[in-house]
């Protein structure tokens, strides 16, 4: 709820400060208004009634700079209410035009979603000739999130709507697949692959910064990447040699994994499953906390 509820404070702020500001404006002004106000408070009833565009008539401004200030206030609360009005939709939009993908990817690499998955169904269904399609929709996705989610930072705060779905699990999974594709997956189209890491990359570096979030390693060792190999194979796919395809991946995992998983801890979201399997509780971002070593990210 804090989202939602913080979009409600922001706009019930603006109208109060606004009401504030031309109360203590027309309080200055008190000589020129019938009756005077005697005291500020009656001053902030007369800015509620103007800003508001209420005009019930029972105090009147009669000086030159006293109804330009109460003509000013109506016109400022019509503007508020527009904004308003343009805000939320903007939020909405936003916010249901994020989720999309994620809801998608949830029926091709399950929920939480996972690199492994993803691949495993595509090789089952025959759909590894349209992984670059993939790459490329998720492409444009990262694009306009990092657009808006820096104009609009309360979007980051808005939760996935459906149980165990993340954004930043979705990221993070498509993130991994384009870093298996290429760095241990052969035969498959690599070019859309590598322009999508990059988008996803660029945007996971903004939003941390923006947040003054820190986070470095690849967030995975051998042992895991030993079964997601056995896995990947018995998928069907040609692969890299195992030791050289282990090297590369962790490098190329290394630019995003540890900001990922600052942000994940951040807003208390599904940290990104890359192997396909359940973090143990008690494990490190299983109930939105960061572990020790990640206490600096916080």
């Amino acid at each position: 709820m804090f989202a939602p509820g913080a979009t409600v404070l922001l706009l019930v702020l603006w109208l109060g400060l606004i009401v504030l500001g031309y109360g203590l404006i027309l309080f200055s002004l008190r000589g020129e208004i019938a009756p005077s106000p005697g005291d500020l408070g009656t001053a902030l009833y007369f800015a509620g009634t103007s800003v508001l565009t209420i005009g019930y008539g029972d105090i009147v401004a009669g000086g030159a700079v006293s109804r330009l200030a109460v003509l000013t206030s109506a016109a400022a609360g019509l503007g508020v209410v527009a904004l308003v009005i343009t805000f939320l939709f903007s939020l909405y939009g936003s916010y249901q035009r994020r989720e999309v993908l994620v809801v998608m990817l949830s029926a091709r690499a399950k929920a939480p979603p996972s690199a492994v998955t993803l691949f495993e169904t595509y090789a089952r269904l025959g759909l590894v000739d349209e992984l670059p399609a993939l790459f490329a929709g998720w492409e444009r996705w990262m694009a306009e999130v990092l657009d808006t989610h820096v104009a609009y930072p309360l979007l980051g705060y808005f939760r996935s709507s459906h149980d165990e779905t993340s954004w930043i699990s979705a990221l993070g999974a498509v993130l991994d697949a384009a870093a298996l594709t290429l760095t241990t997956i052969e035969g498959v189209p690599r070019g859309q692959a590598e322009i999508t890491k990059r988008v996803g990359a660029h945007l996971v570096d903004d939003i941390s910064n923006n947040l003054h979030l820190a986070g470095d390693g690849s967030g995975v060792d051998r042992r895991e990447f030993e079964p997601v190999y056995r896995r990947l194979a018995e998928a069907g796919y040609r692969l890299a040699p195992e030791s050289e395809a282990w090297r590369s991946f962790e490098r190329a995992r290394a630019s995003y994994a540890g900001r990922l998983e600052a942000l994940a801890a951040y807003w208390a979201t599904p940290a990104t499953l890359w192997a396909g399997h359940a973090r143990p509780a008690g494990s490190p971002l299983h109930d939105g906390r960061p572990s020790p070593s990640r206490t600096d990210a916080r």
